[in-house]
């Protein structure tokens, strides 16, 4: 009797798998031992061995795709052994209808015929490009549906629920169909694109590997819009703008400007064409006239975007949700309503602080801010004090013995957090050089996904505007988060005198399931001590 075979849960957190690649194929003779696929779990990718012989006849579960643990993986039984009944009592059969040409049985033969992959095509689909990201929005096709496509080449630009990240190609061919329109969002593993030999039939493909998201217009439809002259001469008007190496939002103003950004030099990483560059840039005559037919248009769609609205009259505009701004509602929501915080402020006095900076930042080449210091204390005081420096599971506190403080920097769609990795083993020097090239990248939307996991504690700042007090939400799965205020000048008192200080608050948000009040508060004793006396830090 043929044996159902699924999904294993091969780790003490795994809800779902990845079939990273089939080992064995249909119709072929399975052994006890013998490893029948590599599959790819939250936490690595491991080999699945069988523990049933036989010949294995259907395959539930394509390379690529996920489904959850328990879910049918596959079936084993004897050669030419009927299994119908098994697929139609089981509903995840249903699922993977999408693609029965792994299918033996003579009842579907003339079914898996129809939907069977032509030799050389290779379904592309949205990549998972960060740890939280679970859709991802196409910002920029930098290829269109005919153009032929190299290994290595940039498919497109996806917004990330973190950045706006590059997207290679790790196929060649001619792109057939594009799965995902300019500014559509979709879940990991939709179908992104199809790559294949050019003038090759892909009718079906794609709604059997679709998986849900935006992406609803069949390949047909798709087909026609690309094969009417119209649209191919308006793609091939825009291209030459979509080929410039140059930010999503560069592209988006040098649009509305008119301004032809072949002729706009770029200062990102490189030659990267940003937003600055745009803005900044200084039109000829050429470029002129043309800004000057298009400035109607322009004008329409500014006229759109900012409306004259005469005074009394009730007017409301609706932006749509940047996967960034989705992934900070759903994770401060959790945070905040999940971990209890509580929050401790204490006053600094910065005139030392002061006075150090300025004799540091006279030395050739070296720049450190007031924020560099706030962390490097903050480090040092991390690990006098670990318990701050932890995570809460439902099993176990972990206290983390390496400290890796994440920054937070406004960037113009939201808040992202690069990471300075063992921050305690870095000099003052380090710090500022290291925030200063992570804010970089954050702002052109350059950080990894890399740049931006492992905190172990976050400052944020916003005393830079003004604000002298504030309260942060903790960035989980951290145990708490630091708020620095902006140096205030005002009168103090010392030594029973009341002179001219300057001083500082700052405010740290704790989770209380893994720092009580007491441990907080000698945590902000000693990073005090340390900001008070940044002598001290260099010890």
């Amino acid at each position: 009797m043929a044996t159902v075979i699924t999904m294993p849960r091969l780790s003490d957190t795994m809800t779902e798998g990845t079939v990273a690649a089939w080992l064995k194929k249909v119709g072929d003779k399975i052994s006890e031992g013998d490893i029948l696929a590599e599959i790819e779990t939250d936490k690595a990718t491991m080999e699945f061995e069988s523990f049933n012989s036989g010949t294995l006849l259907y395959i539930g579960i394509p390379e690529g795709e996920s489904a959850p643990v328990d879910s049918l993986l596959a079936i084993i039984g004897k050669e030419g052994e009927d299994i119908s009944a098994l697929l139609n009592g089981n509903p995840v059969a249903t699922k993977t209808e999408a693609v029965p040409e792994v299918i033996t049985p003579i009842a579907v033969e003339e079914k898996s015929k129809s939907v069977s992959f032509p030799k050389g095509v290779v379904v592309v689909t949205m990549p998972r490009l960060s740890d939280t990201m679970t859709d991802g929005t196409v910002a920029t096709w930098l290829k269109n549906v005919g153009d032929k496509v190299a290994e290595g080449d940039i498919l497109a630009e996806i917004e990330t629920d973190k950045a706006t990240m590059e997207f290679e190609s790790f196929n060649a061919g001619t792109l057939l169909f594009v799965g995902i329109q300019e500014g559509e969002s979709a879940p990991v593993d939709s179908v992104l694109a199809i790559i294949g030999p050019d003038g090759t039939d892909i009718t079906g493909i794609a709604e059997n590997y679709k998986k849900g998201g935006n992406v609803t217009a069949p390949v047909a439809e798709k087909a026609a819009e690309v094969s009417n002259p119209t649209s191919n001469s308006q793609n091939q008007s825009s291209n030459s703008t979509d080929r410039i190496f140059a930010s999503p939002l560069a592209k988006k103003i040098a649009q509305d400007k008119g301004i032809n950004l072949s002729q706009v030099k770029g200062s990102g990483e490189n030659g990267r064409i940003v937003k600055g560059d745009v803005e900044g840039f200084t039109p000829q005559a050429t470029v002129q006239q043309t800004a000057s037919s298009t400035a109607p248009v322009a004008n329409s769609s500014a006229s759109v975007a900012k409306p004259f609205v005469p005074a009394g009259e009730k007017f409301s505009e609706e932006i749509k949700n940047s996967q960034m701004r989705k992934t900070i509602a759903k994770r401060l929501s959790e945070s905040i309503f999940t971990a209890p915080h509580f929050y401790l402020t204490i006053e600094i006095a910065m005139d030392e602080a002061m006075k150090s900076r300025a004799t540091i930042n006279t030395i050739p080449d070296t720049k450190v801010s007031f924020n560099d210091m706030v962390v490097k204390a903050c480090a040092m005081a991390l690990k006098k004090h670990p318990q701050v420096n932890s995570q809460w599971t439902a099993d176990a506190m972990i206290i983390n013995h390496h400290v890796n403080i994440g920054v937070a920097v406004a960037v113009e769609d939201g808040l992202v957090v690069p990471v300075l990795n063992f921050t305690d083993q870095m000099s003052l020097t380090q710090i500022g050089s290291a925030v200063r090239d992570l804010a970089g990248k954050a702002k052109t939307k350059k950080l990894t996904p890399a740049e931006m996991e492992g905190s172990t504690f976050t400052v944020s700042n916003l005393g830079m505007f003004g604000i002298t007090e504030f309260t942060s939400i903790i960035n989980q799965p951290n145990s708490a988060i630091l708020s620095v205020g902006a140096i205030v000048e005002k009168p103090v008192v010392r030594n029973g005198q009341i002179v001219v200080g300057n001083t500082m608050k700052v405010t740290l948000a704790c989770d209380h399931r893994t720092v009580d009040g007491a441990t907080g508060a000698q945590f902000l004793q000693t990073l005090k001590q340390f900001v008070e006396n940044p002598v001290t830090m260099l010890a």
